[in-house]
């Protein structure tokens, strides 16, 4: 099975990098053509947000692993978290963001590249951390205001936390951050050697183009939906039928839809309400970034304890 995730993930790598190459020259040569920030929102909710929507059942074979048999007490300990992360969101803004693209740059590291390469060496977490990383950071080379804008509207109002950033810009921190990022793509590429290990370099320049090109929230979401999380939808679909990935997928989406119509109901429910205060984009962008926030920190907390407790 890990073998056919494998194939089907190094097909997936070949095809997003010339998708995305053909959708950026297409874009640079129409450069009126724009993407509105509520179809980021759509596609984040539908294909995006869809690859956690399994955790409740991933939740349930936890419990079971600590002979628990109410299944209330996982929903209950989820939200509460989520919540816990919107909250301190709203108290301590600047520490919860940097908190968060920290987590999320190892997250991102690591599931992508979690098919090619297993391994539980401290070496090769920091090689995870570093290859995610650059999902913080292109942006922030490339569209360096525009990235701070984004930040602003996050309820980041800490003259520190820009005084800080200004320091990153002016003295090429982000340049030494790509440069590991860069690094780290070619020691996990180095590691028991496949020729086929290479793809993580397709990953690399899909990510720099894509960042180029696009604004900071466009380009996060074609990564976040049509890289990170379909391969993420893959391993899941294999695992609900090893025998047939399009059954595995139809079984995927039956039991992630749920979840998916129940966070995507909240969230245009938060983006009512927050429409009375901010404008669309500014609204869009809370929910999507606090929002993925907030179904992270359990998402991350739940694989970690359930690849924990299964060894």
């Amino acid at each position: 099975m890990n073998n056919k995730i494998k194939k089907i993930n190094l097909n997936h790598s070949f095809i997003f990098f010339f998708v995305v190459n053909i959708f950026c020259i297409l874009l640079f040569k129409f450069n009126n053509f724009n993407i509105s920030s509520i179809l980021c929102l759509i596609l984040i909710l539908i294909v995006g947000v869809s690859h956690g929507s399994l955790d409740h059942i991933k939740g349930k074979k936890l419990l079971r692993l600590f002979n628990i048999k109410s299944t209330y007490i996982f929903y209950i300990i989820y939200i509460l978290i989520s919540a816990t992360v919107i909250v301190t969101w709203m108290i301590l803004p600047s520490m919860t963001l940097i908190l968060f693209l920290i987590i999320a740059s190892y997250h991102f590291g690591r599931e992508d590249t979690q098919f090619l390469i297993n391994d539980s060496s401290y070496f090769t977490q920091i090689l995870y951390f570093f290859k995610g990383f650059l999902i913080i950071l292109a942006p922030l080379y490339f569209h360096f205001q525009e990235t701070i804008a984004i930040f602003k509207l996050l309820l980041i109002d800490n003259e520190a936390f820009y005084s800080s950033l200004n320091f990153i810009e002016t003295n090429n921190v982000i340049q030494i951050g790509i440069f590991c990022s860069t690094l780290s793509s070619i020691f996990l590429f180095l590691k028991n050697f496949e020729i086929k290990k290479f793809v993580v370099f397709l990953d690399y320049f899909s990510i720099l183009i894509l960042n180029y090109y696009l604004s900071p929230l466009i380009a996060f979401t074609v990564y976040f939906c049509f890289l990170h999380s379909i391969r993420h939808s893959i391993s899941l679909a294999i695992d609900l039928d090893p025998n047939s990935l399009v059954n595995g997928f139809r079984l995927f989406v039956k039991k992630a839809l749920p979840l998916t119509i129940l966070t995507a109901i909240f969230s245009f429910i938060a983006l009512y309400l927050l429409e009375n205060s901010y404008n669309l984009d500014s609204a869009i962008l809370k929910i999507i970034f606090i929002g993925l926030a907030s179904l992270t920190f359990p998402h991350i907390l739940l694989e970690y304890f359930l690849e924990k407790n299964e060894k």
